[in-house]
């Protein structure tokens, strides 16, 4: 089962105990987060969408880590000028540890282990 979710104006493709990095969320690690805004939920050929979102869908996740990106260097120059900037910037993330999809009647691979058995 996988779920498209959107979180710091990025979309992320996540299945269970997947491990992701996304923007800075708030949290100590060890806690668990959950993220209501579900694009979309597919398990195997069977997708379900929504127009913008799924409504009572919501994923799982524990924090793992607080940390900083790399450094993204922003040089600036102008040729002829004598103008040249050098700053750099290191974005906040938060890493989180997928541990549950629940779809918009609970948890669905219950019940589709219950109809093909």
């Amino acid at each position: 089962m996988f779920a498209v979710i959107r979180t710091g104006g990025k979309q992320y493709r996540v299945a269970k105990d997947d491990v992701i990095s996304v923007e800075k969320l708030a949290g100590e690690p060890g806690e668990t987060v959950e993220i209501a805004e579900v694009l979309m939920i597919g398990e195997g050929s069977e997708v379900a969408a929504g127009a913008s979102l799924l409504a009572g869908a919501s994923v799982s996740a524990t924090v793992v880590e607080q940390k900083r990106a790399a450094k993204i260097i922003v040089f600036k120059k102008k040729r002829r000028h004598n103008y040249r900037r050098k700053k750099g910037h290191r974005q906040q993330q938060t890493v989180l540890r997928i541990t549950d999809i629940r779809g918009v009647n609970g948890p669905q691979r219950e019940e589709g282990a219950a109809d093909g058995a």
